[in-house]
């Protein structure tokens, strides 16, 4: 886990899963040519993949927000459109 920048030593746990052959291939290509364990470039994936979904979706409470504002206003919305 990034803490401030710095890598933190957790724990690890291990796993079993499948995947594409070539994504493999090119995972651990990406590994050697960068000098790092393959652990470390696949828990970097997985960060960046969670971190991406994450950044996507607004907070449900934003969202709320939006919608009760939108249904206020919405007659406002058709006077300004005119």
């Amino acid at each position: 886990m990034k803490l401030d920048g710095v890598v933190s030593m957790t724990a690890r746990e291990k796993f079993a899963s499948q995947a594409d052959p070539e994504l493999l291939a090119r995972m651990r290509e990406l590994a050697k040519t960068e000098g790092r364990q393959f652990q470390a470039v696949v828990e970097e994936a997985f960060r960046s993949y969670l971190e991406s979904r994450e950044a996507v979706r607004p907070r449900e409470q934003v969202m709320a927000h939006f919608r009760d504002s939108v249904r206020r206003n919405a007659e406002l919305y058709k006077r300004l459109a005119k």
